[in-house]
This record gives structure tokens, C-alpha cells and sequence, in this order.
């Protein structure tokens, strides 16, 4: 991928960003290697579609990129599953997201009722 700083969209850059997901690269590290900002990738993105096909390409590829290099570090001595796991959250929160909380409801989803005397007690 090129050094300096392109000021126009050049539709070789899908090719290089799709290279890039398929080598586990970010989106920011795409835009340093093309000189450019992550706005600008952006910005691309959404005035060419060939360039939102590849980007989500991209982030695809880095994924499984990443999903595989946690499947082999699952047999390699001393490789960090927590540090991996919250390397895939971050990157990946889509799918690798661990989703925590609770949600009390009532039945069938609805409201939990609330008498008049346990509304006065929590408004005290």
C-alpha cells in the first residue's frame, strides 16, 4: 500500500483494504497505510459503493483472520485466551460481544405492577 497522503479515491484501494482484512488489520491501521484518516475512508465509503462492498469485505476478512488465530491458539502453550476474548469483543462486538445484565419484567414481558403504597415508598 502506498506512503503518502492521496487526496482522491482511487478504486485500486479495494483490492489493498481487502488484502489488509485478510491480513487481521483494523480500520485504522487500513487508513494510516493509504495516508489517510478514517473519516476519509468514510466518507468513501458512502460516496462509493464498490469501496462499502470492500470495506465490509475487510472487516469480515479480519475476522475470521482473528477467529482463526484464536483456534490455533487453543492448542499453543501459553496462548492468552482472556486477552484474546476481549480482543475479539472489542474488534468483533457484533458477535463476540458478552452481553451481561438482567431484566426483571412481569408476566409475558409486560410491566411489573407497582401498588400505590410501594409507589409512595420509593417517591419518599
Amino acid at each position: 500500500m502506498a506512503g503518502g497522503r492521496p487526496t482522491d479515491y482511487d478504486a485500486s484501494y479495494c483490492d489493498a483494504v481487502i488484502a489488509a482484512g485478510a491480513e487481521g488489520k483494523s480500520v485504522t491501521w487500513i487508513a494510516h497505510s493509504l495516508g489517510v484518516v478514517k473519516q476519509t475512508l468514510f466518507n468513501w465509503m458512502d460516496k462509493h459503493p464498490e469501496f462499502l462492498d470492500a470495506m465490509t469485505r475487510a472487516k469480515q476478512a479480519s475476522q475470521v483472520w482473528w477467529e482463526d488465530e484464536g483456534q490455533k491458539g487453543m492448542t499453543a502453550q501459553g496462548f492468552n485466551a482472556s486477552v484474546w476474548s476481549r480482543s475479539m469483543a472489542a474488534r468483533f462486538p457484533d458477535d463476540w460481544r458478552e452481553v451481561k445484565g438482567s431484566e426483571i419484567s412481569g408476566p409475558n414481558g409486560a410491566p411489573i405492577a407497582v401498588t400505590e403504597i410501594e409507589r409512595r415508598i420509593v417517591n419518599a
